[in-house]
């Protein structure tokens, strides 16, 4: 026993002299600088300034910006010699010497002063020659270049050209990663305006950025499989009175213009600005629709005819360092008068032809009050703000419907009044308890209602078969939303995570005149997490999980008729249920000297997936009732390519390709083929699944002829896709066009020629509930012809707003 003891001793002994033997490792020298920027003279702090280290051949080593108070910090800079380099557009860059070493660990530069540049570009907006696309944790950002404004007059005419985006032109339906369930915000606030109408209303030009948030963290509305797209506008918020004014025209058949103003006034107090657009034009679709079982051809003619105007007053009053209120107001009216003619040619049988002409006069009037509070503490980055928004949206339709041909249909006229209002309250608090550390929680009601009225002169079918004058209905819908979140995120190193949880209350109530009263109250939480490793600058690893929710839309529930032709008509489903999706994804990005590469995949689950069930009408079995029905879980799966690359000085490309796949279930009937004259009895009702792969490849060419000259190439092809009703053919198109800076950069000039080989046609086929085949066309041929000027004061950028779904501050928008 005495042995194996003084063995022990011995071995510890001898291990203790090893130890002290070894070299000691040699000690890693780091520092950090801080200072803070400001005018020289305005004496103000200049925030949101670019500052870089730089080693002696020039190379950026790291940096950072300034804050709200112009103070920057960086820390952990290797041993060296470097040279610090302070940037702001509108100021003569500031240059320092600095030394990292032993004696110098912590350098404190106090105050840096920057001069204005007197000759410097006095624009509002500055906007980047070409498009570049960045991957952050919960998304994909697309920084709107030149190259994209150029494609057209409003945000509708760039969609196309986004990743993973895509717009309908014919009927306005937006879809993220092959999918419509997709919410759409501005400047990280919903509207009551409908999409379609709302991206038809916002200049191009006023797009700064569009941020793809595919899988939303805790903090964000669960609402939307696909997620969120957040449209983020250009700020006026410069000291000094600025602005901008634009103006666009498109033709191919008829004229599309739009128009917008935007002002601003800043001093060291207040921010007060306000925004003007408006679209005055014309769009034109036609197309044919054939139908095999009865040799039939309907032939479509229509015009729509739409002026819209939207305005933006807002006022930023900063109260001292620590407390700024925000207040704001937005106006919006829309006026639409859509009209034209179907004909039914019945090739077999001319006695049953029929023309039915319809025209609509459709005003809407939008408004939004935003009232916004925000307390910053000591310690940076650690808030609580408070934000308070009512919206409203008022709404008169009324549409006329004459028959020419064999009908037991008089001609009739319908009537829609429709109201809608929507309360949030926010609050949200953001806690950075350490280095690395930072704790978010926040609540959250929306209070939404929507009433709509429907009166008709015309007649209906009652449940015995017999016309009689189609009753008056009137529909309430009420959904209440009581939620709060929490997230923890941690960088650590090389690697950087953060998890939330969102615990939701939801009250739903609807009520109609000819349908049941309908509830539907549950609780549910939405769990989040997010995990992103970056072995070096060029390279960064991603891994995100969330819970989503698809409500039923007010279209999709609404009882009283959305749409009718001879042939077809639409209902909603008031017993509708929402759908809930899991989506797991993972991302890489890769940086370049030249670009970068961005790979992802994405896997969903997708639970009482909403979809589409189309009915033979049980009155008149020559049309067939579209509606909503839920139905069985089903997955989802896709993959995303984006590259942005420059090729030369003078070539720059970025492309992007994409493909998902689903697995859709649907209701179908259709009237038995075998039987020569069917009656209802004869309906043969069945389950349809449909497994539809979408892909779409998209390229822009931009290529510099001078300094003030670019000329712009883009080309997209867009997949066959596969429905419960339709299957689409695939798509083709190419723009062209040129930009050219005039007045020292202060305007610019834009001229587009938009699917220069006119192949952009809505080709489908289908088999249920009838075999049919047809085409669409639109206004797709278009010349488009742009002028932008920036005017005003350049000194320094105001303190900013934050954005709820942003995480980033904001000033005054164009919406």
């Amino acid at each position: 026993m005495k042995s194996n003891h003084r063995l022990l001793s011995l071995l510890f002994v001898l291990f203790s002299f090893a130890a002290f033997a070894q070299p000691k490792a040699p000690e890693v020298v780091t520092g950090s600088v801080s200072g803070v920027v400001m005018d020289t003279q305005l004496n103000q702090p200049i925030p949101y300034a670019t500052v870089v280290i730089m080693t002696s051949t020039g190379e950026t080593l790291t940096g950072g910006i300034t804050n709200d108070d112009g103070v920057f910090e960086i820390k952990k800079i290797p041993e060296g010699a470097y040279t610090l380099k302070v940037q702001f557009i509108g100021y003569e860059p500031v240059t320092r010497d600095l030394v990292v070493d032993r004696d110098h660990r912590e350098t404190d530069y106090g105050k840096i002063n920057m001069d204005a540049v007197a000759a410097e570009l006095d624009a509002v907006n500055v906007v980047a020659e070409r498009t570049t696309i960045e991957q952050k944790i919960d998304r994909k950002v697309i920084n709107i270049g030149k190259d994209l404004t150029t494609a057209g007059a409003t945000a509708a005419d760039i969609m196309n050209n986004i990743p993973s985006v895509s717009l309908d032109q014919q009927s306005g339906a937006l879809t993220l990663r092959g999918n419509s369930n997709v919410q759409v915000m501005v400047d990280g606030k919903l509207s009551n305006i409908a999409p379609d109408q709302l991206l038809k209303q916002l200049p191009s030009n006023s797009i700064k950025k569009i941020e793809l948030i595919t899988n939303p963290s805790a903090k964000y509305n669960p609402d939307g499989m696909s997620g969120i797209i957040n449209i983020v506008l250009h700020k006026n918020a410069n000291v000094g009175f600025n602005g901008d004014v634009s103006a666009g025209l498109s033709y191919e058949k008829n004229a599309q213009f739009n128009s917008g103003l935007n002002l601003n006034y800043r001093n060291g107090k207040f921010n007060l600005y306000s925004n003007y657009s408006n679209t005055i034009a014309k769009n034109a679709n036609y197309g044919t629709i054939f139908r095999e079982g009865d040799n039939s051809t309907q032939f479509f003619d229509m015009l729509n005819d739409r002026k819209s105007h939207l305005l933006k007053v807002g006022l930023d009053v900063y109260l001292n360092e620590k407390n700024t209120i925000s207040v704001f107001t937005s106006q919006n009216s829309f006026k639409g008068e859509p009209g034209g003619n179907i004909d039914i040619v019945y090739a077999d049988d001319m006695s049953r032809n029929l023309m039915q002409d319809f025209g609509a006069d459709m005003d809407n009037y939008s408004q939004q009050y935003n009232f916004d509070y925000k307390l910053d503490f000591e310690k940076e980055g650690h808030n609580i703000e408070f934000e308070a928004d009512y919206n409203t949206f008022d709404a008169e339709e009324d549409t006329f419907f004459d028959f020419t041909g064999t009908t037991p249909l008089s001609d009739y006229e319908d009537f829609v009044d429709t109201k809608r209002n929507r309360t949030t309250l926010n609050l949200d608090y953001v806690n950075p308890l350490s280095e690395s550390e930072k704790l978010e929680l926040g609540a959250q009601a929306i209070l939404f209602n929507t009433d709509i009225g429907y009166s008709s002169t015309g007649q209906s079918f009652n449940a015995e078969g017999n016309l009689v004058p189609t009753p008056s209905t009137h529909f309430d819908y009420n959904r209440n939303i009581y939620s709060a979140y929490v997230t923890y995120g941690k960088n650590y190193e090389k690697w950087s995570y953060q998890a939330g949880l969102r615990a939701e209350q939801v009250n739903v109530e609807a009520d109609t005149n000819s349908v049941r009263a309908f509830t539907n109250d549950y609780f549910e939480v939405y769990p989040s997490a997010y995990v992103t490793f970056n072995p070096s600058e060029k390279n960064q690893y991603q891994l995100s999980y969330s819970r989503r929710i698809d409500r039923p839309g007010v279209g999709q529930v609404n009882p009283i008729r959305e749409w009718s032709s001879p042939l077809v008509t639409e209902y909603g489903n008031v017993n509708l249920l929402p759908q809930f999706t899991n989506s797991l994804e993972a991302n890489y990005t890769r940086s370049f000297e030249k670009g970068s590469f961005t790979a992802g995949v994405f896997y969903r689950i997708i639970e009482d997936q909403i979809n589409q069930a189309v009915y033979v009408d049980r009155f008149n079995l020559d049309r067939m009732v579209l509606t909503q029905d839920n139905f069985d879980s089903t997955t989802a799966y896709g993959f995303e390519l984006s590259s942005n690359f420059k090729a030369f000085d003078w070539w720059s490309i970025n492309a992007s390709y994409d493909l998902f796949n689903q697995t859709q279930t649907g209701i179908t009937e259709m009237l038995d083929p075998n039987i020569e004259n069917p009656t209802a009895a004869d309906i043969i009702q069945t389950s349809e699944e449909v497994e539809n792969t979408v892909y779409n490849a998209r390229v822009i060419n931009n290529f510099n002829a001078t300094k003030q000259l670019t000329f712009t190439a883009f080309a997209m092809f867009r997949g066959p896709q596969a429905g419960i009703q339709f299957r689409n053919k695939s798509m083709f198109m190419t723009n062209i066009g040129a930009r050219y800076s005039i007045w020292e950069g202060k305007g610019t000039i834009s001229l587009n020629y938009n699917d220069i080989f006119n192949t952009m046609k809505a080709r489908f086929t289908g088999s249920s509930p009838y075999l049919i085949q047809g085409q669409f066309n639109w206004e797709s041929n278009t010349i488009y012809a742009g002028f932008n000027y920036r005017f005003g004061d350049s000194k320094y950028r105001a303190k900013r707003r934050k954005q709820r779904d942003d995480n980033e501050a904001s000033g005054g928008g164009m919406f």
